[in-house]
C-alpha cells in the first residue's frame, strides 16, 4: 500500500507534513507513505529543504495520491511539463488535495461536476477553472476528496486511513496525534467530517 504526497517547490509544510505524520501512524509492513517530488529536493515556502522519497511516475502507480499545496501551485498547475506526468485514475486510486492542490485536481479534470474545498486565496482560481467551492473543511465524492485550510490536512489523512485501513485505524491514528486532554474531541471532529462520505461512497 503506497500513499504518495505530492510536494513541490514552495510547498506549505503544514499541508504535506501533517498528512505525512498522521498517515505514518499505521505501522504495518505493507504500508508506505512518501513525499513525492518532481526533483531530488524541494524547498518550502519557509526555506525548509526536503529530499524526495518517490517520483511523479511512482505516484501514478500509488494506491493513494495527495496533492499538497504551496506558494507556487498556480504556476505548477499551468506547467504542462509537470501536469502531463500526472496520469491518475480515480477508478483505481484514492486522490485527495489540500488547499491550492485542489487547483491541480481541477486542471487535471478530476473535479468535473464535483464541488470542492480549498483555501480562501485559491478559491477564485478554482472557481475560474469551473469548480464550485464549498465553505467547509472537507468533502469527498467517491475516490476524490478535497480539504481547505492548512489544519484540515488532518481530515484528508484520516479519510485515507479510513478508506484503506478502516475507521478504527483512522480513529487510533487521530487519537495518537491529538493534544492531551482533547483527544476525544479531535477524534470526534475528524469522524464527523469524514464519515458522511464514507457511508455514501464506501
Amino acid at each position: 500500500m503506497h500513499i504518495a504526497i505530492l510536494t513541490f517547490d514552495g510547498f506549505n509544510e503544514l499541508d504535506s507534513l501533517i498528512a505525512l505524520g498522521i498517515l505514518n501512524r499505521i505501522k504495518t509492513p505493507d504500508w508506505r507513505v512518501s513525499l513525492c517530488c518532481p526533483t531530488p529536493t524541494v524547498t518550502s515556502m519557509n526555506g525548509v529543504t526536503l529530499h524526495a522519497q518517490s517520483t511523479l511516475a511512482q505516484a501514478c502507480a500509488a494506491d493513494a495520491v495527495l496533492f499538497g499545496s504551496g506558494m507556487k501551485t498556480r504556476e505548477i498547475a499551468n506547467d504542462p511539463r509537470v501536469m502531463e506526468q500526472l496520469q491518475l485514475d480515480p477508478a483505481r486510486q484514492l486522490i485527495g488535495a489540500q488547499c491550492s492542490g485542489t487547483l491541480m485536481l481541477a486542471k487535471l479534470g478530476l473535479l468535473r461536476s464535483i464541488p470542492a474545498c480549498t483555501d480562501l486565496l485559491t478559491k477564485p482560481w478554482v472557481q475560474e477553472a469551473g469548480v464550485d467551492v464549498l465553505n467547509q473543511a472537507f468533502y469527498a465524492d467517491g475516490n476524490v476528496a478535497t480539504s481547505g485550510g492548512c489544519l484540515a490536512s488532518q481530515y484528508l489523512a484520516t479519510w485515507v486511513i479510513a478508506r484503506l485501513a478502516g475507521l478504527e485505524a483512522a480513529k487510533e491514528a487521530m487519537f495518537y496525534v491529538a493534544p492531551v486532554g482533547e483527544k476525544e474531541l479531535y477524534v470526534d471532529r475528524a469522524m464527523a467530517n469524514i464519515t458522511p462520505y464514507m457511508l455514501v461512497n464506501c
